[in-house]
């Protein structure tokens, strides 16, 4: 079923505290100290905290056999409320654009059932990749690909992680979700990576984690999407002087 609007229908806002709700807000005065003894002036600072802070990314992917050897990604599109209701206000930078969806990496917040360290996050991938796409994919065989990052440091304290995990794109079954309104009515697209990362570029696919996964996933991949090719079909001087731009942590 199609998205046509998205209603507001009360704003809570001016009852609400800001340690409610399912974001929370912390209003601090800091200061910093400094190796020779001194400190700053005191100064705000607001953290912006959701439920456990940090959250997953599952980048489901799909490499085909040669001769083609395409390399072709799951993302998810559904309702982003904050940033369809950009159109509301005024900003510097008009966009003309509404962004009442937006097509994304399948990602999740981590729970505490999940487990700490690296067996934590891959069944955190493994569930949202249920939830989110229907795939079936053990937890094991999803991989780190590179190291974490925060989303907003000047204001949340969020960090992210991101995985890939390989799976036969074509053999889903139904998403269970996670009983969120926000994810009901969700659509999947099966996009080749090249296409997708130009699609980011271009600004089509507004999301920076998922800019981030998919060029992380070329690189995982010894994948060249500018050339179209792996690295392994590079010419022998070419092929010697590639190199991958991150080790994978363990």
């Amino acid at each position: 079923m199609r998205l046509v609007e998205i209603e507001v229908v009360e704003d809570r806002t001016p009852q609400s505290r800001c340690d409610q709700g399912f974001l929370k807000l912390s209003r601090l005065l800091v200061r910093n100290l400094y190796e020779d003894g001194s400190r700053s002036e005191v100064y705000p600072c607001d953290v912006v905290s959701r439920p456990g802070s940090d959250a997953v990314v599952a980048v489901l992917y799909q490499v085909e056999p040669p001769p083609e050897r395409r390399i072709r990604v799951l993302l998810r599109e559904s309702a982003r409320p904050p940033i369809y209701l950009r159109k509301d206000k005024r900003f510097l930078h008009e966009d003309p654009r509404e962004y009442l969806q937006i097509l994304e990496v399948v990602a999740g917040l981590c729970e505490e059932a999940d487990g700490p360290g690296l067996p934590g996050r891959q069944r955190r991938a493994a569930l949202e990749a249920r939830e989110e796409a229907g795939c079936q994919l053990p937890p094991e065989h999803f991989r780190p690909i590179g190291g974490e990052t925060f989303a907003s440091p000047g204001t949340s304290d969020e960090k992210v992680y991101y995985c890939a995990g390989a799976t036969p794109l074509s053999v889903r079954t139904p998403p269970t979700g996670d009983g969120s309104v926000m994810e009901e009515h969700a659509r999947l697209a099966v996009l080749e990576l090249g296409e997708a990362i130009v699609a980011c570029r271009r600004g089509d696919i507004p999301d920076m984690k998922t800019e981030i996964a998919l060029l992380r996933l070329a690189d995982h991949l010894a994948y060249l999407p500018q050339l179209g090719c792996f690295a392994d079909e590079l010419p022998p001087e070419l092929r010697r002087r590639h190199r991958r731009l991150g080790v994978d942590p363990p």
